[in-house]
This record gives structure tokens, sequence and C-alpha cells, in this order.
């Protein structure tokens, strides 16, 4: 049987001015123990103080798609509403080779 291949995200956040941190604080507690994500990463934008980009790995997509019906992944999302300002890029990844 074949490996289901890992999947990943890549996009960029933007928060309301100054909400940087606190829309970033909301995203890490939503996604804390969620079964199959395998990396999430935070970059700031060095140039843009409200905007910055996620990188997720997960184990597949199904477990990707799983967590978005968990409460405390609504929960952070009701939140991030009145926090985010848009959204940039949102590009969908096959990640391969050994997790960092």
């Amino acid at each position: 049987m074949a490996e289901k291949e890992r999947f990943g995200l890549i996009g960029q956040l933007r928060a309301h001015p100054g909400k940087r941190d606190e829309l970033i604080a909301c995203l890490q507690e939503g996604s804390r123990e969620v079964p199959g994500k395998l990396a999430y990463l935070i970059a700031l934008e060095r140039d843009d103080p409200d905007a910055f980009w996620i990188t997720e790995i997960w184990r597949e997509k199904a477990d990707y798609e799983a967590c978005l019906a968990m409460p405390q992944v609504q929960k952070a999302a009701a939140r991030m509403q009145e926090l985010l300002a848009g959204a940039g890029p949102r590009i969908e990844t096959t990640p391969i080779g050994p997790l960092p």
C-alpha cells in the first residue's frame, strides 16, 4: 500500500493595525494538540508590522480537514474575525523530505 502524501499550506495573513501579536496568539492557541499536524511555523513579515506568513505541514489532507471541525479551532476562528484585516496568497503544497 502506498504511503499517503503529506499536505501543506503556506499563506499570508494581515491583522488590523497593532493586532498582529494578538492574532498570532489566537492562531497558536487554536492549533494546539491537533492530531496529524506535523509543523506549524509562523514568520513575521519584516516590512509590514501587521502581516505574517504561516507554513503548515500535515500528515495528510484529511487531518487538516478534520481539524477545521474541532471546537478549539472553531472558537479561535470566530475570535480571529475581529483581529483579521485580510488574507494574502494561500498555496497548497506537498511537503517532501524529513521535517526539520
